[in-house]
C-alpha cells in the first residue's frame, strides 16, 4: 500500500465546492426501480450526463482555471483531452475570461472536436492517443507560456471532481456502496476522498474498459503500467496510464477495481435509454454494466450509487451501438432465406411473419454470383421481435415451413 503523501483533503473539496457552485449545475441523483429490481439492491444514478458541457469534466476545469487565474496571461489554457475534458476546459475558460487551446488525438470523435469549438477553444489535432496528446500540449506549455491543465493527474482537478462525492452524500447520507467508471483516476480519487471523510463505511469500486485496462492492471499490482488502448465504445476512459497523484489515492480508498467488456457497456448504454430514458456515453454507462453483470457482489438492499459520467456520443455511433444491442438480445433479427423466384413467394413468407407478430423493418434480394441457383433467390430479412424465445420460435417455424435459411 502506498504512503500518501499528497492526498488531496476534504477541506479543499469543500473550497473546490464553494469556488465552483455558480459555474456548474447540481446535477440529481436518481433512484431506478427497474435497476434496483434487476441488481435486487436500491440503485441510484448520479446524472453527470446533465452536467454543463454534458460531463463531470468542467468541474475539475472550473476549479483548476479559477483557483489560479491570476497566474494565466494571454496565452490562456491548454489541455489534451479526447473530448470531454477539452469541453470542459474551453467552458470553464470562456466563463472566466481566458483563452484556450485543446490537442486532441488524431482519431477524436468529429462531434467533440466540434462541441469543443463552439465553446471558443481553438483545437490541434495532434498524437495517436491521450498520452501522446498530453506530451504535445505540454511542448506547446512551455513554448508559449500557456497554462497546462492535465485532464486528471493534478491537485484541483481531483478537488474539482471530488465535489461529485459531497452532492452524493448530502443527497443520499446511507449510502453503502458508489461505483466510478476510471480512466487516469482522477474522478475515482476525488470522490473517494470526499466520502472517506464524510462516511468511512462506504465502499468505492472502480470500473475500466477492458480495451485499455492500465488503471486496473496498477491498481492490482501497485505499479503503474502502460496499457495500448484498444477499440472501445467507452473511448472517454482509454487511458493508457494512470496518474501518479491518483493512483496513492485509489490505492488507499478505493476497496476493488473491475473490468467490463465492450458488449456489456453497449447493453448497459441501451438499458440506460430505454428504461431511464439517459443518453449515456460508454464510459458513462460502464459502472452499470459492472453492477447488472456480476463483476461486483452487491449485498441485497444495499444502497448503490452509479456515477453516470456523462453523456457525449456521436449520435451516428450511438445509432450503431443501440441497433448492435438489439442484434445481440434478439430483438431485431436478421434471416437470409433461399426462395423460388416465382411470383408470390416473398409475399407468402412474409405473411407467416406477419402472422407471428414479427415487424419487418428491411428487405433485400441478394445477387451472389458466387453461389448461384437458378430459378431461385436470396433474401435477405430483418425483423423486430419480442425477444430470444420469440425469435428462436419464428426462426424454426421458417425451416418447419420448408424454407432454407442461413
Amino acid at each position: 500500500m502506498y504512503q500518501v503523501s499528497f492526498m488531496i483533503s476534504y477541506e479543499e473539496i469543500l473550497q473546490a465546492q464553494k469556488v465552483i457552485a455558480p459555474h456548474i449545475i447540481r446535477t440529481p441523483l436518481v433512484y431506478s426501480p427497474t435497476f434496483s429490481e434487476m441488481t435486487g439492491a436500491n440503485i441510484y444514478l448520479k446524472l453527470e450526463t446533465l452536467q454543463k458541457a454534458g460531463s463531470f469534466k468542467i468541474r475539475g476545469a472550473t476549479y483548476r482555471i479559477l483557483n489560479h487565474r491570476d497566474e494565466i496571461g494571454q496565452a490562456g489554457v491548454i489541455a489534451a483531452s479526447a473530448g470531454n475534458h477539452a469541453q470542459g476546459v474551453a467552458v470553464a475558460a470562456r466563463s472566466a475570461g481566458v483563452t484556450a487551446t485543446i490537442v486532441m488525438p488524431v482519431h477524436a470523435s468529429m462531434t467533440k472536436q466540434a462541441a469543443t469549438e463552439s465553446y471558443g477553444a481553438k483545437i490541434i489535432l495532434d498524437g495517436e492517443n491521450l498520452q501522446e496528446s498530453i506530451v504535445v500540449a505540454e511542448s506547446i506549455a512551455e513554448e508559449t507560456g500557456a497554462v497546462f491543465i492535465h485532464p486528471y493527474d493534478d491537485h484541483d482537478i481531483m478537488c474539482g471532481q471530488g465535489t461529485i462525492g459531497l452532492e452524493i452524500i448530502e443527497d443520499l447520507p446511507g449510502a453503502d456502496m458508489v461505483i466510478v467508471p476510471v480512466g487516469g483516476g482522477g474522478l475515482i480519487s476525488g470522490i473517494a476522498t470526499a466520502l472517506s471523510y464524510r462516511n468511512r463505511k462506504v465502499r468505492v469500486l472502480g470500473v475500466q474498459a477492458e480495451a485499455c485496462p492500465a488503471a486496473y492492471t496498477a491498481f492490482h499490482k501497485g505499479t503503474a503500467t502502460f496499457s495500448k488502448p484498444g477499440h472501445s465504445v467507452a473511448d472517454g476512459i482509454l487511458v493508457p496510464q494512470a496518474g501518479g497523484m491518483t493512483l496513492p489515492v485509489m490505492q488507499s480508498l478505493v476497496e476493488d477495481m473491475v473490468l467490463v467488456s465492450d458488449d456489456e457497456i453497449i447493453r448497459a448504454m441501451l438499458l440506460l435509454l430505454e428504461r431511464k430514458k439517459i443518453v449515456a456515453e460508454g464510459a458513462g454507462s460502464a459502472p452499470l454494466a459492472a453492477a447488472l453483470f456480476n463483476h461486483i457482489a452487491i449485498p441485497g438492499d444495499a444502497n448503490v450509487v452509479l456515477v453516470i459520467s456523462g453523456g457525449n456520443i456521436d449520435i451516428s455511433l450511438y445509432s450503431k451501438v443501440i441497433e448492435h444491442a438489439l442484434f445481440r438480445d434478439d430483438r431485431i433479427v436478421h434471416v437470409s432465406v433461399r426462395l423460388p423466384d416465382t411470383p408470390g413467394t416473398l409475399a407468402t413468407l412474409l405473411a407467416l411473419l406477419a402472422e407471428q407478430g414479427a415487424n419487418i423493418l428491411h428487405i433485400e434480394q441478394r445477387n451472389d454470383r458466387s453461389d448461384f441457383h437458378p430459378g431461385s433467390v436470396v433474401v435477405g430479412i430483418d425483423f423486430e421481435t419480442r425477444g430470444p424465445e420469440y425469435a428462436k420460435q419464428i426462426r424454426s417455424l421458417i425451416e418447419k415451413k420448408g424454407y432454407k435459411t442461413s
